[in-house]
C-alpha cells in the first residue's frame, strides 16, 4: 500500500503565503517551501512540476477564497445598495483575518508568474476576473447607472478604495484601525449615492431606488 503524503495541498500552499507575506514573490521557491514545512526538496516536485506552477496555485487559492465572501456579500440582499457597502466592508473585513493573504495580494498576478502559467491556470484567473467585473456591470444596472463614468465610480467605491485603506497600513506593518471598516463604508456609499444622482439626473434611475431615495 502507497505511503499516504505527509503534507498536504493546503500545508504546502500555507507555508508558501506566509513566504509571500514576508519576503514577496520571489521568497516563493520550490526549496524555500520544502524547508518550511520541513519536507525534502524532491517531494514538491510530486505536488507541483516547478515554481511556475506552485505560484500559480498560490495566487489562485487566495484570490478565490476571498472572492467567494466578496460574491456571498454582493448577493447578500436584493437591495443593491446595502450588497454594494457589504462588498466594500468585505474587502477590509476579510484582510483583517487574513492579513498575510491581504499582503499577497497587494502584488498581483504579474508578479505571482502570470506570463509562465499554464492555461488552464490562466483561464482559473480570467473566469474569476470575468465574475467580478460581470457582478458589478449587474449591480450599476440595478442601480440605474449605464455609463462609463458610473462603471468607474462603482469599481472605485467597490475594489479601488477599498483596497487603497488596506495597502495603506499592510505595506507599513500596522494592523488595519477599528474604524476601517466603518470609513470604507462611508466612502463607499457617497460614491453610489453620486452615481445613482447621475443616473436619476438622465432619466436611468432603477425603479427599486426613485429618485427620492437615493440616499444611502
Amino acid at each position: 500500500m502507497a505511503r499516504p503524503p505527509r503534507f498536504d495541498t493546503d500545508q504546502i500552499l500555507d507555508a508558501a503565503v506566509r513566504l509571500a507575506a514576508s519576503a514577496g514573490p520571489a521568497g516563493v521557491t520550490m526549496s524555500a517551501v520544502a524547508q518550511a514545512i520541513g519536507a525534502p526538496s524532491g517531494s514538491m516536485y510530486h505536488r507541483y512540476p516547478g515554481r511556475t506552477a506552485l505560484l500559480a496555485e498560490v495566487w489562485l487559492r487566495t484570490v478565490e477564497r476571498f472572492q467567494e465572501g466578496y460574491f456571498a456579500a454582493l448577493g447578500s440582499t436584493p437591495d443593491p445598495r446595502p450588497a454594494a457597502r457589504a462588498a466594500a466592508r468585505h474587502v477590509v473585513s476579510w484582510s483583517r483575518a487574513h492579513p498575510r493573504e491581504a499582503s499577497l495580494l497587494l502584488y498581483g498576478a504579474e508578479e505571482f508568474g502570470r506570463a509562465e502559467w499554464s492555461e488552464q491556470h490562466k483561464e482559473r484567473a480570467d473566469l474569476g476576473n470575468q465574475r467580478v467585473f460581470g457582478s458589478l456591470r449587474a449591480l450599476a444596472e440595478a442601480l440605474g447607472a449605464t455609463g462609463p463614468q458610473d462603471h468607474e465610480r462603482i469599481t472605485l467605491a467597490l475594489i479601488d478604495l477599498p483596497l487603497s485603506v488596506v495597502r495603506r497600513h499592510l505595506r507599513a506593518g500596522q494592523p488595519l484601525p477599528p474604524h476601517a471598516e466603518d470609513l470604507t463604508e462611508e466612502c463607499a456609499a457617497a460614491l453610489l449615492a453620486a452615481t445613482q444622482t447621475v443616473a436619476a439626473g438622465t432619466g436611468k434611475a432603477s425603479p427599486h431606488h426613485k429618485p427620492h431615495h437615493t440616499s444611502t
